[in-house]
């Protein structure tokens, strides 16, 4: 076992939450390359260097912390949402610093932690880790825009002279990471752990539809080329065209919608809006994209209006490694016999990149009322401390 130390975890997580805390509850506001998420990582990098890791920054502002040699990776991401939980990603983190840490007091086997950047998706989808496995092209990422219109290049400026060279993946032998859930299933049953068998792919497009601005008083209803009645046809039409194709387990969202020119009084002659889909086929992935296009298109056809799609963001269904997860299996029996399960994430991590480079796999820990992206996002602490001790207990059976 390695020896880690439940008190020093929960002290650091919390000294982790005050960076960029909300103000209300345990809310956290560390977006991508915001100061808070800056200073989130400065104040990470000097807990590596004190665990006597070696600090390194790759071009994307992920921070490691590195043991000689080759080694076995550890971690998540430490920016969130706009209005973000206090455990989402940051619980990874610091768990993985703390069994690094305790591996090394205790001469026990190399262990490495990383804090990845923009997983939460302010420039895509789990931007960091995907430019390092090169599922996102590392030449075009700095031109990718968030939604206020900043560049990617012009927020990682922010960095200065932190950043990088990338690391080379054969350095290290596998990625663990640990996750609270982010929904009800270990909640509501009772587990304490969940060991992730895969995580769902995920597309994530914006669709412009664009009519005519016009006024709101003086134009006639059947005259009308507006922009919003285009997106409210959409999503009726795709909620009834998805319904024979798609299982239970497949979600869909219209999360972001901005309307030109967002005025009371006038008819919105533009729309832009977020298309995301989830699902652990690809196929059904596929068939849900092109039922989405089709229904833009003959849509944008018979109101006479303009369309234009972005591009495609997101990564595949990915399977977690099998000698990953049984050591999760036995590590979970031994420390909480029978009060965990097997089970797919519904949403997407880091993991899913590491896979491309190694082999990896995540567990899961509780969310109170499935709670997630939320300030009131939360965990118990007991959960929390039994979630690294099964982490501690298996990459311990990994690395021996």
């Amino acid at each position: 076992m390695i020896p880690v130390q439940p008190d020093r975890f929960l002290a650091d997580l919390h000294a982790l939450r005050a960076i960029g805390a909300s103000g209300v509850g345990k809310g956290v506001v560390r977006p991508a390359y915001s100061p808070d998420d800056i200073a989130a990582r400065d104040w990470l990098a000097g807990r590596f260097a004190e665990a006597g890791l070696e600090v390194a920054w790759d071009p994307m502002g992920s921070v490691f912390g590195l043991a000689p040699g080759q080694s076995f990776l550890m971690g998540s991401h430490s920016d969130t949402q706009p209005e973000g939980g206090w455990l989402d990603g940051a619980l990874g983190v610091i768990a993985a610093l703390e069994i690094a840490r305790a591996a090394r007091e205790a001469g026990g086997p190399p262990l490495s932690c990383v804090s990845f950047q923009d997983e939460e998706g302010r420039f895509g989808v789990t931007t960091g880790s995907a430019a390092w496995a090169q599922a996102l092209d590392r030449e075009t990422a700095p031109t990718l825009v968030d939604r206020d219109g900043i560049t990617l290049a012009e927020a990682r400026a922010a960095m200065g002279d932190r950043l990088g060279d990338w690391l080379d993946p054969a350095r290290f032998t596998g990625f663990m990471e640990m996750h609270i859930e982010q929904g009800p299933l270990l909640d509501q049953t009772g587990g304490k752990i969940g060991v992730v068998e895969a995580i769902v792919g995920i597309r994530d497009m914006v669709i412009r539809f664009e009519g005519q601005q016009n006024h709101a008083g003086t134009t006639p209803m059947h005259m009308r080329a507006d922009a919003f009645q285009a997106l409210s046809a959409f999503n009726q039409r795709i909620n009834e065209r998805f319904r024979n194709v798609v299982t239970p387990a497949t979600v869909w969202t219209i999360g972001h919608v901005a309307l030109h020119p967002n005025a009371h009084s006038v008819v919105p002659g533009k729309v832009a809006f977020s298309m995301q889909w989830r699902d652990g086929d690809a196929d059904r992935l596929d068939r849900m994209e092109q039922i989405i296009r089709d229904t833009a298109a003959e849509i944008a056809a018979e109101k006479g209006m303009g369309l234009e799609f972005g591009s495609m963001l997101g990564v595949p269904p990915v399977a977690m490694d099998a000698g990953h997860r049984r050591a999760l299996c036995a590590a979970a029996e031994a420390q909480v016999p029978g009060a965990w399960r097997e089970m797919p994430s519904g949403a997407l991590h880091d993991a899913s990149n590491m896979a491309r480079l190694m082999p990896a796999s995540m567990l899961f820990v509780p969310s109170i009322g499935g709670i997630s992206h939320d300030f009131a996002e939360d965990t118990d602490e007991a959960d929390l401390v039994t979630g690294l001790k099964v982490m501690a207990d298996a990459v311990a059976r990994l690395t021996s």
